[in-house]
């Protein structure tokens, strides 16, 4: 028999997306990088993301028991103004790009999302949060890529946008040899719009 078995697990984390129009104004700003540097492991431009809690492999069964509170929480949480800006690495291997803007709001909304996972029986790392959009990641023993990258964002400032939905999203992460992808488990409208996903 061919049959596989479906994981028991899935690795999880909350975040929230740029719209596509501030995706493709870094992507034009990172076009110079992607030539000079094609051995770096880019990240897709259609996953990035800014990471508001990471829960890792949690139970399949878990995972609806998150959908409720998630939801309560998105539609009572106004929508935080951010924009990309400038870049970084971190350990001279992960580039990525900052976030300014309403940094208020986005810290109260990622509070209200850590409460709402622990609430759920969930346990997170207590790391702080540190707002940003990984970009790409060096290869080993490549140890100045990332930093060439993130100086040649130093200048780079995105427009303002609206942060429109938290999104709960699952990743492939370790289960095969390709790139990470990652696939929107469910999204939920910022201050009570329509919901997407099940």
């Amino acid at each position: 028999m061919n049959d596989q078995t479906p994981p028991a697990t899935v690795r999880v984390f909350i975040a929230l997306a740029p719209p596509d129009p501030a995706k493709e104004e870094l992507a034009r700003a990172l076009r110079p990088a992607y030539d000079t540097h094609p051995q770096m492991r880019w990240n897709r431009v259609e996953d990035w993301h800014i990471t508001l809690a990471f829960l890792g492999e949690l139970p399949v069964g878990t995972v609806p028991l998150l959908r409720p509170p998630l939801a309560g929480l998105a539609a009572g949480h106004r929508s935080p103004r951010l924009s990309l800006r400038g870049g970084g690495d971190f350990d001279d291997r992960v580039v990525w790009s900052g976030i300014d803007g309403d940094l208020d709001a986005l810290h109260s909304l990622a509070a209200g999302v850590r409460g709402a996972v622990k609430s759920c029986g969930v346990a997170l790392e207590p790391r702080p949060l540190r707002p940003h959009l990984t970009l790409a990641r060096a290869r080993r023993g490549d140890l100045t890529s990332a930093g060439e990258i993130a100086e040649g964002l130093a200048g780079f400032t995105g427009r303002r946008w609206p942060a429109e939905r938290l999104h709960l999203v699952g990743s492939d992460f370790g289960r095969g040899g390709g790139p990470i992808r990652y696939r929107d488990i469910a999204a939920w409208p910022l201050g009570g719009a329509q919901t997407m996903g099940p």
